[in-house]
């Protein structure tokens, strides 16, 4: 039995109470698709954002009131997947106590490159002409007093589970956390192998193939990508140690968990499965081959959002494609914002609807 629930997984039978915690810049935006995708398979009910807001309370600690009709509906959730920052207590008022705990985390060096073109307009990245300069003397820019939007600068991944990202390295303040962490949750994916990460989950989940196959989304056009110097790759190994340590410790722990499931022959060739079947879909339903710039996109219902520097790419579907073609190839390049209004708008029939444009039915 796991502390932080009672999980008990049974062979052959779906876990259909999941909470993800999605973590910023690390792939969780098509994770999000993937479990808002399952929901809608399964009947099932999501912890939605209360009111007009995107996100559950982040960067505040998530607090369950934070989810719309939590007084209400209690602890009958069956999906948690939305940004918030980590706080136990508060999730276990929200979601059974069979509750599977995961989450996914990236590279520190690839994490912080995306993070400062994403949020280049905050205090922190703001003023530098680009990551390497901000590397090179990350302290003539980076202010701690800046608690509210700093965070993405710094070990944003330990911000997102809930511990301080400006907290001293300590080799036993670090293991002790580490552990706090493997407490809380039964899995740790790596954005750096997402489809050996999709096979473990749908393994994992007892989940279908057509479960975890994805289109990727919130994805940068190449452009848009800063190259490290060497130097810089290792000066994020010291800026952001903790989360370096974070990223080793799991990655080491992902292997593991994969070699338990089974052996790297039958991973990839589940992984070519999953390959197979994601470009049969994009045949089906794109007009392109690839993503494509935000300003490309014919129905602006489907336009991802757009922040920073970053060129976000989105998908045109393909002309005259029939009903039940077009639902199922809608939902799969839906981003993020537009997903949650449409579930919140079906979820919650009666109340005002998000203020956010999607496709109907």
């Amino acid at each position: 039995m796991w502390p932080v629930s009672s999980f008990d997984s049974k062979p052959g039978q779906p876990i259909t109470n999941v909470m993800f915690l999605k973590t910023h810049k690390t792939a969780s935006s098509t994770i999000l698709n993937i479990l808002y995708r399952f929901s809608e398979k399964h009947n099932l009910t999501v912890a939605l954002p209360s009111s007009w807001n995107f996100h559950l309370g982040y960067p505040r600690y998530f607090r369950a009131t934070f989810v719309e009709e939590f007084k209400t509906i209690g602890r009958n959730f069956n999906i948690m997947c939305n940004h918030l920052r980590f706080s136990l207590p508060e999730v276990r008022r929200v979601m059974p106590n069979d509750t599977f705990y995961f989450s996914i985390l990236r590279n520190p060096i690839a994490l912080l490159e995306s993070s400062y073109v994403y949020y280049k307009n905050l205090p922190g990245f703001r003023n530098s002409k680009n990551v390497n300069e901000f590397l090179s003397s990350p302290w003539s820019y980076f202010n701690t007093s800046e608690k509210n939007s700093n965070y993405h600068a710094r070990n944003n991944m330990w911000f997102d589970l809930g511990y301080d990202n400006n907290a001293v390295y300590d080799e036993d303040y670090v293991q002790s956390t580490i552990q706090d962490i493997e407490q809380n949750f039964q899995l740790m994916l790596l954005a750096d192998y997402f489809d050996e990460s999709m096979i473990l989950l749908k393994h994992t989940l007892c989940w279908d193939l057509d479960d975890v196959v994805y289109f990727k989304l919130n994805s940068r056009s190449l452009d848009s990508v800063q190259r490290l110097t060497p130097e810089s790759q290792d000066k994020v190994k010291e800026w952001c140690a903790l989360d370096w340590k974070l990223y080793q410790h799991f990655n080491n722990t992902f292997w593991r968990k994969i070699q338990e499931k089974m052996d790297l022959k039958t991973l990839y060739e589940e992984v070519k499965l999953l390959q197979k079947r994601q470009k049969e879909l994009m045949d089906v339903c794109l007009l392109e081959e690839t993503g494509i710039n935000g300003n490309k996109i014919k129905d602006k219902k489907l336009k991802p959002y757009q922040s920073g520097q970053a060129k976000i790419l989105g998908y045109n579907l393909k002309d005259n494609l029939d009903n039940v073609t077009l639902k199922v190839c809608q939902k799969l390049i839906l981003p993020e914002l537009q997903y949650m209004a449409y579930l919140y708008s079906h979820q919650f029939p009666n109340k005002r609807r998000k203020p956010i444009d999607f496709p109907k039915d």
